[in-house]
C-alpha cells in the first residue's frame, strides 16, 4: 500500500496580517511561501510545522467571507500536540491569545489526557494536547 499522511489544510481569512501573525508567531509556522494575486485573492500563503501544512488565503477580490461556525458541518478543529501544555499554555497566556475556556478553565481533562482550546483571528479553533493517542 502507498504511503499516505495529511499534507495540509486550507484556512481562508479576511483578516490576513492577524491570522499570519497567529500562526507564525503565537504557534511556530514557518513561512514557507507567500504569493500574491494569486486565483483573484490578495494573498495565498504556505505555513508549515513539521511535516504539516496550512494553506493560508485571502477572500477572492471584492467579496467577504462569512464567519466560522463551530456548528457547523465540516472541520470543526484540528489540534496539535505539545511535549508540556501547562508551559506551552502559559507562553500563550502572555501572548494574549483567544482560549476557549471549559467550566472557566484553560486546561481540562478528557479521558486520555489533557487539553485546551484557543482562536485564531479569523475563527479557526486550534486544540492543543499533551497526548498523542486518540
Amino acid at each position: 500500500m502507498a504511503e499516505k499522511y495529511v499534507h495540509h489544510i486550507c484556512i481562508q481569512t479576511n483578516t490576513y496580517a492577524e491570522s499570519l501573525n497567529f500562526y507564525t508567531e503565537v504557534l511556530g509556522f514557518e513561512l514557507v511561501q507567500e504569493s500574491t494575486n494569486f486565483h483573484e485573492r490578495h494573498f495565498n500563503t504556505w505555513l508549515k510545522l513539521g511535516a504539516f501544512y496550512i494553506e493560508l488565503q485571502t477572500e477572492k477580490f471584492n467579496k467577504e467571507l462569512d464567519a466560522c461556525n463551530s456548528n457547523a458541518q465540516g472541520i470543526v478543529h484540528f489540534c496539535l500536540w505539545v511535549d508540556n501544555l501547562s508551559q506551552e499554555v502559559e507562553r500563550l497566556k502572555d501572548m494574549n491569545v483567544n482560549f476557549i475556556c471549559k467550566k472557566d478553565e484553560i486546561i481540562y481533562k478528557v479521558e486520555n489526557g489533557h487539553l485546551c482550546k484557543l482562536k485564531a483571528p479569523e475563527g479557526t479553533i486550534i486544540e492543543i494536547r499533551d497526548n498523542k493517542g486518540i
